[in-house]
C-alpha cells in the first residue's frame, strides 16, 4: 500500500473515533439541554462517521495494484468516495432543514448554559482536526481526504452557528427561543455550500477533467527538454487515485531507428517523472517531425 494511502487511512480512522464520540456528546448534551441546533449538529458529526468509513474504504479500494480487471488500477474509488460523502452532507443539510422549520414554528424552553461549553470544545477540536486532515490531503493530493477534512470544517462551522443561536436565546430570553433553530437553519446553508464544494472536485476527477495549465507546463518544459526532442503535440492528463497519468505524442528526427526512438521515449518518460513527481504513469507516441 503506498505511503499515502496509508496516511489517509490512518486520518480517516481517527476522524472515525473523534466524530462517534463527539456525535455521541454533542447529542446528549442537546436533549439535556434543549438546544435542537446541538441535537442537528449531532446529526451532522453522525454523517460525518459515515463519511469517515467512505473514506477509509475508498482509500483501500484505490490503494489496491492494477490487475486484469482493471489495468489502469482502482484510482477512481478515491474520488467517489469524496462524491459520496458530499453527497451524504447535502442530505444531512436537507433533514437540518426541515427539522429546524419545525423548532422555529414551536415555541420551547431556552437552551441550558452548560451546552455552550460543550460547543466551545467541540469548535476547537474540529478546527483542528480540519488544519491537519487538510494539510494530510494536500501533501498526498487526495481528493477523499480533503473531503474528509472540509467534513470536519463544516462541523466546525455548525457548531459555531449552534453557539452564536444558543448565546442570543440565552442572553434574550424566552422571546427568542427560537434562536437556536435559526442558527440550525444557517448551519445547514454553510453545509450545503460546503458540499458543493467537495462535490465539484471530485466530478471533475471522475471525469477526466485536465488539470490547470501551470501543471500541463510543467509536463511540456520536461518532455522539450528532452535532447533530440523536437516538438509535442496531443499532451492529454488525467488523475486517477493519487497520481497523474499522461499521453504525449513526441515528434523526433524522422530518420531515426525504432531502438532509438523507444530510447528517446523512455528518457522522455523518465524527465517528466523526474520533473513532476505526482505523475505516476506516462504513456509516449513517437512521431516523425516535419518539418
Amino acid at each position: 500500500m503506498p505511503s499515502s494511502a496509508r496516511r489517509g487511512i490512518q486520518f480517516a480512522q481517527l476522524g472515525l473515533l473523534l466524530n462517534t464520540v463527539l456525535a455521541i456528546t454533542k447529542l446528549v448534551a442537546g436533549v439535556l439541554g434543549n438546544a435542537y441546533v446541538l441535537i442537528a449538529d449531532a446529526v451532522e458529526s453522525s454523517a460525518d462517521i459515515f463519511s469517515s468509513l467512505i473514506v477509509w474504504g475508498g482509500l483501500r479500494i484505490a490503494s489496491r495494484q492494477a490487475d486484469e480487471d482493471y489495468p489502469f488500477g482502482y484510482g477512481k474509488a478515491e474520488p467517489l468516495a469524496a462524491a459520496v460523502v458530499a453527497l451524504l452532507l447535502l442530505g444531512a443539510a436537507a433533514g437540518i432543514v426541515v427539522q429546524s422549520i419545525r423548532e422555529i414554528q414551536s415555541p420551547h424552553r431556552p437552551p441550558a448554559l452548560f451546552t455552550l461549553v460543550v460547543l466551545i470544545a467541540v469548535v476547537t477540536i474540529k478546527e483542528a482536526m480540519f488544519r491537519k486532515v487538510a494539510s494530510v490531503g494536500a501533501e498526498v493530493s487526495s481528493t477523499a481526504v480533503t473531503a474528509d477534512a472540509w467534513h470536519h470544517r463544516s462541523d466546525a462551522l455548525t457548531s459555531l452557528a449552534a453557539f452564536i443561536g444558543i448565546t442570543v436565546s440565552l442572553v434574550g430570553g424566552p422571546s427568542w427561543g427560537a434562536a437556536d433553530g435559526w442558527a440550525a437553519l444557517a448551519a445547514a446553508g454553510v453545509i450545503v455550500v460546503n458540499a458543493i464544494r467537495l462535490l465539484r472536485p471530485a466530478v471533475h476527477d471522475l471525469m477526466d477533467r485536465s488539470p490547470g495549465a501551470e501543471f500541463l507546463d510543467r509536463i511540456s518544459s520536461a518532455a522539450l527538454g528532452t535532447p533530440a526532442v523536437q516538438q509535442i503535440e496531443k499532451l492529454k492528463v488525467r488523475k486517477i487515485g493519487f497520481g497523474y497519468h499522461v499521453d504525449l505524442h513526441v515528434q523526433a528526427e524522422p530518420s531515426m531507428s525504432l531502438r532509438d526512438a523507444h530510447i528517446l521515449s523512455g528518457q522522455v518518460k523518465s524527465a517528466i517523472r523526474k520533473a513532476v513527481p505526482e505523475v505516476a504513469g506516462v504513456l509516449i507516441h513517437m512521431e516523425p517531425h516535419e518539418a
